[in-house]
C-alpha cells in the first residue's frame, strides 16, 4: 500500500493506494480452437476513498463556516460585542442563504473573510473573545 496526498481544486486530500504486482509474462499459449473457454477479465485494482485531510483544531472562540459556500454579508465588525444568537454574517450555498449566528456572548476580535469570499467547511470565519 502507498500512501500519497492529492490536491484538488486547493483542497489536499490522503489517499491509499494498493500495488498489484504485475506477474511476469505469461508463456506463449497453445493455438486456441473454438472450444476452449475465454478467460475471466482481470480485476480491477481497489483504492481507498478519499478523506479530506483534517483541519488543524481551531483558536477557543472560533466560529466555523458549517457549510462550503459564498459569503454575503458581514454583520459585525472588530471590537463589536455580540451577543449569543446575534447574527454575525449570511452564507450563500447552492441558492440558499444561511445566519451565521454567535455561539456565546463575545467580543469579535478578527473577522476572516469579506463579502464576497468563498469558504470551506470548517473555516474559520471569525474569533470571538
Amino acid at each position: 500500500m502507498k500512501r500519497l496526498r492529492i490536491t484538488v481544486d486547493g483542497t489536499p486530500y490522503d489517499v491509499t493506494v494498493e500495488e498489484i504486482e504485475t506477474a511476469p509474462a505469461p508463456a506463449p499459449a497453445a493455438p486456441r480452437t473454438a472450444s476452449a473457454a475465454p478467460r475471466p477479465a482481470p480485476a480491477a485494482p481497489s483504492v481507498a476513498a478519499a478523506a479530506p485531510v483534517p483541519a488543524a483544531p481551531a483558536a477557543p472562540g472560533a466560529v466555523l463556516s458549517p457549510l462550503a459556500g459564498t459569503t454575503v454579508s458581514v454583520a459585525v465588525a472588530v471590537g463589536q460585542s455580540v451577543a449569543a444568537g446575534e447574527p454575525l454574517m449570511v452564507l450563500e450555498a447552492m441558492k440558499m442563504n444561511t445566519d451565521i449566528r454567535a455561539p456565546q456572548a463575545g467580543t469579535v476580535t478578527a473577522i476572516n473573510v469579506a463579502p464576497g469570499a468563498t469558504v470551506t467547511e470548517g473555516q474559520v470565519l471569525l474569533i470571538l473573545s
